[in-house]
């Protein structure tokens, strides 16, 4: 009640009647307020000059812009600017936020921060790990399933061996692994599994160890198992993504292999755009497809009706990807979004 109605009621120009009238009605006011003040909610990445990135926070403003919710987006590449984030977003009114981390050994100081300021969490892509190595499935996540993807490419890799009816004794594979990163092991660990599995021969299956994460470690990596082997005639290539793949084929182009008698595949989708749109098909075939709309809009949205209508989402979503090729990129890349 304000000064000036308190003096109206001392003066008895205001009845006790009118006086609660006049409460409840400004109670009424500052709940409807409450009610229709929007649901602020943050997305905090580690990478935000990352175009995963980038997609993820593009997406999930369309969740924002579809239910009517602020969307705070937070770049935060390190613990301190993490924490300081966290605070940030409170000091916003946001009453949750999703996070990709920077370190997943981070969770356990996340957790607490979010629980300092009663906020909602939701974790994305990388899960955390608490102070006893282990995941932390008691956070809200949704993630990559690194291995069933490997396995997705595995898979690919030998029906395409089978429907260009190669004999698996003239074939070697060409797995270019980064066992120092768990992802990439699950993911190469993955499809060496499933293509054993579908009856590839386990002793044709030949490791190349990147000592750096990119095109040229891929490439010096792969250089080794040719010179290694140069009775193998037809090759097929796995890796941890796009790029490691390519390094492989570049190699094998660099040795006079024909690009008929390679079957690589990578995992991300979109490192190898330029390659499917090479005039002539290269040793590159195809692509596992990650999908940040998932990663962006689905986890807003997930984060939005837990706040709004209490719906709470399942404790552990994984995604996997889709299958690409020079042939059908474009029109897959253009249904996700991810291409106009």
């Amino acid at each position: 009640m304000t000064r000036a109605f308190r003096r109206m009621a001392r003066a008895g120009w205001l009845t006790v009647a009118a006086l609660g009238a006049l409460g409840l009605a400004s109670a009424g006011c500052e709940r409807k307020a409450a009610e229709q003040s929007p649901i602020k909610i943050g997305f905090v990445v580690k990478q935000p000059e990352e175009p995963w990135f980038q997609s993820e926070w593009e997406f999930a403003a369309q969740a924002a812009d579809k239910y009517g919710f602020k969307l705070i987006r937070i770049g935060a590449v390190d613990g301190e600017k993490v924490l300081a984030g966290i605070d940030n977003l409170a000091a916003q009114g946001a009453q949750g936020f999703i996070i990709c981390t920077p370190d997943v050994r981070l969770g356990p100081a996340i957790v607490a921060r979010a629980q300092s300021h009663q906020m909602k969490l939701l974790s994305v892509d990388d899960q955390f790990v608490g102070p006893d190595g282990q995941f932390m499935t008691a956070v809200h996540h949704l993630g990559i399933s690194a291995r069933a993807i490997g396995q997705d490419v595995g898979r690919a890799l030998y029906a395409e061996l089978r429907k260009r009816g190669w004999k698996t004794d003239e074939v070697g594979l060409c797995a270019v692994t980064f066992e120092e990163l768990d992802t990439a092991k699950e993911r190469t660990d993955g499809a060496i599994e499933a293509l054993i599995d579908a009856g590839f021969p386990r002793d044709r299956v030949y490791k190349a160890a990147q000592k750096t994460s990119d095109v040229p470690g891929a490439f010096d990596a792969a250089d080794v198992i040719l010179t290694q082997h140069p009775e193998v005639q037809r090759w097929l290539v796995c890796g941890m993504n796009d790029n490691a793949v390519l390094g492989a084929v570049r190699v094998m182009e660099g040795r006079g292999v024909p690009a008929e008698a390679v079957i690589g595949i990578g995992i991300n989708g979109t490192d190898c755009l330029n390659e499917f749109r090479k005039p002539a098909p290269t040793g590159f075939f195809a692509s596992v497809l990650l999908t940040p709309r998932r990663h962006g809009f689905e986890t807003a949205e997930m984060m939005y009706k837990w706040l709004k209508e209490g719906v709470e989402p399942a404790k552990l979503t994984f995604t996997t990807g889709i299958l690409i090729t020079r042939e059908t990129y474009e029109p897959v890349l253009k249904e996700q979004g991810l291409l106009k």
